[in-house]
């Protein structure tokens, strides 16, 4: 774990000296535990936190999320010192990826434009023509698609299938799954829906399996399936079930105490599915991040920066334009 030196001069005088503290700013996404969204400037979903770091006026990033964002934010905003407190908090995604073997894969489908998951390495995004993220995914293939190109998907082989399955699409697809959200059960689920007397609704991120995702009322990125819950007006009585991450309940909570909300099964009985590279995000670890300990994303060149840049800005530039 690398610390860096957080001060440099400026205005503020102490003294003789002329003393600055670096503007750090923190980064926390919805999956981190409640204390360590209480301690970030921005909370938000993996597009709203690339777009608040690409600009931020800060001279230090701390990232609490997983490697993947905070590469993501270095690749954006690369003048920044960018730190993730904890070097372990990867993502199956990105592990299971071999990138020669992705390489492989993309350079046997010449025709196709290569469409990337966000949740992927800065390596994975410059072997990529395009980056989206679970909010944007839709409204992005559908437009290369009307365009009449041919578009292949990676690295998520359930969001792939569902897109495949609900639009059409026969899209060639990475087969790298998130293990959190490929534990939901149709099965469990069922058995949860049957439980309940009254009446019962399921949201779902679409990195969930197929078979969930079909019986999901609203699929969407994790801020949709926030404002889902915001905006239900049914009875307050209902059940709602939620197939990702455990740690969206605590914002949901917060905006619909009202509400009875409940993570969606893993298998039978089981309402506890966190992600736990999320959790290595601890309230030490983001303390010593803020004062410069932690994995420094410096390892990333600027031609690597540049390569992965320029699918990331397509992304930004069109959810500009079209989405947000």
């Amino acid at each position: 774990m690398r610390r860096i030196n957080m001060t440099r001069c400026d205005s503020r005088r102490n003294g003789s000296r002329i003393i600055m503290t670096k503007r750090v700013v923190t980064l926390a996404h919805y999956y981190t535990q409640p204390e360590i969204q209480q301690m970030a400037d921005k909370v938000g979903d993996s597009l709203e936190l690339s777009l608040f770091a690409r600009e931020a006026e800060a001279d230090t990033i701390v990232f609490a999320g997983v490697r993947f964002m905070a590469e993501t934010a270095k690749i954006l905003n690369p003048a920044a010192t960018v730190i993730l407190p904890d070097a372990g908090s990867t993502c199956s995604l990105v592990t299971q990826t071999d990138i020669v073997a992705l390489k492989r894969w993309r350079d046997s489908h010449p025709d196709h434009v290569h469409v990337a998951y966000i949740n992927s390495s800065a390596e994975h995004k410059a072997l990529s023509d395009w980056i989206v993220t679970s909010r944007n995914v839709d409204d992005i293939i559908a437009h290369l698609i009307g365009e009449g190109k041919k578009v292949m998907f990676s690295p998520d082989r359930n969001m792939g299938a569902y897109l495949n399955y609900q639009y059409g699409y026969d899209m060639p697809l990475w087969s790298a799954v998130c293990e959190v959200h490929d534990k939901f059960n149709e099965a469990a689920l069922n058995e949860a829906l049957n439980a309940v007397p009254g009446a019962s609704h399921l949201i779902a991120h679409p990195e969930s399996p197929l078979p969930v995702l079909k019986q999901a009322e609203y699929v969407g990125s994790t801020s949709g399936m926030l404002n889902w819950v915001k905006q239900y007006e049914g009875n307050p009585k209902d059940v709602i079930f939620v197939a990702t991450e455990d740690g969206i309940l605590y914002n949901m909570g917060l905006a619909r105490p009202d509400l009875d909300l409940r993570q969606a099964p893993i298998y039978a009985g089981c309402q506890c599915n966190s992600c736990p590279y999320m959790k290595m995000n601890t309230v030490e670890a983001v303390r010593r991040a803020q004062q410069g300990e932690g994995l420094v994303i410096d390892y990333l060149s600027p031609e690597a920066i540049e390569a992965a840049r320029k699918p990331v800005e397509r992304m930004l530039e069109f959810s500009r334009r079209y989405t947000l």
